[in-house]
């Protein structure tokens, strides 16, 4: 019988307890502590957690895995006050209520939304639009905690769209620390200088005086807010945003040049010659 090994990367607290293939996706049964007390949230009473659980399954879902989709899959516990005789559900520490999906399933929207649209992230992760639209609303509403002991030396700072052929805008914050591992940190309305500021304020005056590095697009809002605000740091621009002004500078050269369209090499698209292409 073939073993197959799964590295995950799982959320701090979560264990997984048993998998299932489904179809084309991926299930993780999944437990975590529970607290050792609850305060019930409708009359505030604090007691000893005496946890129940409920005959049904909530399913959520997580981070892709090898590029299918992955989900968490528990039994609901709950706890009955007993002053109100309330019935509360105990959330895993890794998402938010009425919702059914992890906090870092919103962070994955979020990253994929820079140089997008809202129905684009959609259609490419299986999801309706709406639920884009609502996780970039809780971002907007919600006041992320960030660790002021956390170690942050380079950041990224870019514009997402919400709606295409609409002038909605947000502004996020990433931290660029470990490459390989992006975590957002803040998320604003608009793209201006205040949208950006708004999001380095999150910063402690520790954390954006340790940056050295902060990676933008050629906005002069995002320029201007960061050299006020990380004296430290030097500017990167993304070099996406450099790779497509190079590409419109280099289009419309090659429009008012005649010369160049008739010399153009046949297999070449582009519509330059191989001689006026090179590596400085």
């Amino acid at each position: 019988m073939a073993t197959i090994e799964i590295d995950l990367d799982l959320p701090e607290g979560i264990e997984v307890r048993g998998y299932e293939r489904i179809e084309q996706g991926h299930a993780f049964e999944i437990e975590w502590a529970i607290p050792a007390t609850c305060v019930c949230d409708r009359c505030g009473y604090s007691e000893r957690t005496c946890v129940e659980y409920k005959d049904k399954i909530h399913v959520i879902r997580d981070l892709d895995l090898w590029d299918q989709p992955s989900f968490f899959v528990y039994q609901p516990p709950f706890h009955r006050c007993s002053r109100c005789n309330r019935r509360q559900w105990l959330l895993p520490p890794i998402k938010r209520k009425h919702v059914t999906y992890t906090y870092r399933f919103e962070h994955q929207v979020l990253r994929m939304l820079i140089g997008s649209t809202e129905e684009e992230v959609a259609r490419r992760l299986g999801i309706s639009a709406e639920m884009v639209h609502v996780i970039v609303k809780n971002q907007l509403k919600e006041e992320q905690r960030i660790d002021p002991d956390r170690v942050i030396t380079d950041v990224g700072m870019d514009e997402i769209s919400l709606k295409k052929r609409h002038k909605l805008y947000a502004t996020i914050l990433t931290d660029l620390t470990d490459p390989n591992r992006p975590q957002v940190l803040a998320v604003a309305a608009g793209r201006d200088r205040a949208a950006a500021e708004k999001c380095l304020d999150r910063l402690t005056r520790e954390q954006r005086e340790q940056v050295r590095v902060h990676r933008t697009d050629m906005s002069p809002a995002y320029a201007s807010a960061c050299a006020a605000k990380l004296p430290h740091s030097q500017q990167t621009i993304d070099r996406f945003h450099v790779a497509q002004k190079l590409g419109k500078m280099a289009d419309r050269a090659r429009k008012k040049d005649p010369c160049v369209q008739e010399d153009t090499l046949d297999e070449s698209k582009e519509g330059f010659q191989v001689q006026h292409v090179g590596v400085s």
